[in-house]
């Protein structure tokens, strides 16, 4: 099992490095070519933070490992919002724009509901994971066009980013593309070793060690965003990294592979679901989301993990 497990963190690691590169080589290398910065952080960043993600559902799903595909990006959803958006808000209580709860919660509960809808038959189809994507891209045009009216979204949403020559911007683009399979690789492939050693189902394990690892560079951009007090950002990643989870990780992978539901449990997708409706009043609450507030979240997602424990022991 040591083994397994060593192999498993090796790739939990380069798999984050490899995002972290995919996304400063490639917002370094569109910046160069003169495409607005708000173009690239509506979609450079955007894919780059939930890259890991996608990297391991594709992954899991060309091999056949629908639980782990689906377990990744229902647990990173809830692990985005009870973990991530908690502790920022714990760190530091942030002030909610009005705009994220018009427009960006209810594409969210949108997106919840299709996905409830299309889990209906224990399946999503090829046809249904085409019309995720084509959802993703009418989401990314609303935001575009609507960034272009706000001034919330500015060069703040990009990764620091320092001038360097062209080809550190394709190098550093090509090995993180390479970090991002060979690290989703070894992450599924261990995962399901450790899954057969402990006598832990594959659904366990996407939900919970394989969601919490990919869910890692969200949690450092929200964490440290609530840090510098760039609430817009730290709110902003969270919702629109659960948005894209599903429109577009799921969309992607199940146009590659359909993916099989049978061994997922609805009270997996009740709690995604149950955190999505959580935000409405949490947010709407004089437009502030509170230590208070963050912290029950916190604990809502412990105990949602110590089920999920008791549940596999």
């Amino acid at each position: 099992m040591l083994p397994a497990l060593l192999f498993f963190l090796l790739g939990l690691v380069i798999l984050t490095i490899g995002a972290e590169w995919l996304v400063r080589g490639s917002a370094a290398l569109a910046l160069s070519f003169g495409i607005p910065s708000l173009v690239v952080g509506l979609t450079v960043v955007a894919f780059g933070t939930s890259s890991p993600e996608l990297a391991v559902s594709i992954r899991a799903a060309i091999t056949g490992q629908s639980d782990i595909a689906l377990g990744n990006v229902i647990g990173s959803n809830i692990c985005n919002v009870g973990l991530i958006l908690g502790l920022a808000a714990m760190i530091r209580p942030m002030q909610i724009h009005s705009s994220i709860i018009k427009r960006e919660i209810p594409i969210l509960l949108f997106a919840v509901f299709v996905l409830i809808l299309f889990l209906s038959n224990h399946l999503i189809s090829r046809t249904e994971g085409i019309i995720l994507v084509g959802f993703l891209l009418l989401y990314l045009t609303i935001s575009f066009m609507m960034s272009k009216k706000s001034t919330l979204k500015d060069e703040t949403d990009l990764p620091a980013i320092q001038p360097m020559p062209r080809w550190k911007q394709i190098a550093l683009l090509s090995v993180g593309l390479a970090g991002l399979i060979l690290g989703a690789n070894l992450m599924v492939a261990n995962a399901i070793k450790l899954a057969q050693m402990a006598r832990l189902s594959e659904a366990f394990i996407g939900l919970t060690i394989v969601a919490i690892g990919t869910s890692l560079p969200e949690l450092a951009t929200s964490v440290i965003a609530a840090i510098r007090k760039e609430n817009d950002i730290a709110v902003g990643n969270v919702i629109g990294s659960n948005i894209f989870n599903i429109f577009a990780i799921l969309g992607i992978s199940s146009a590659i592979h359909p993916l099989s539901a049978m061994n997922l449990g609805w009270i997996d997708v009740g709690v995604m679901s149950l955190f999505a409706l959580l935000l409405l009043p949490l947010l709407r609450s004089g437009f502030v989301l509170d230590r208070k507030e963050g912290l029950f979240l916190l604990l809502v997602f412990v105990l949602y993990n110590a089920y999920l424990l008791m549940n596999a022991i």
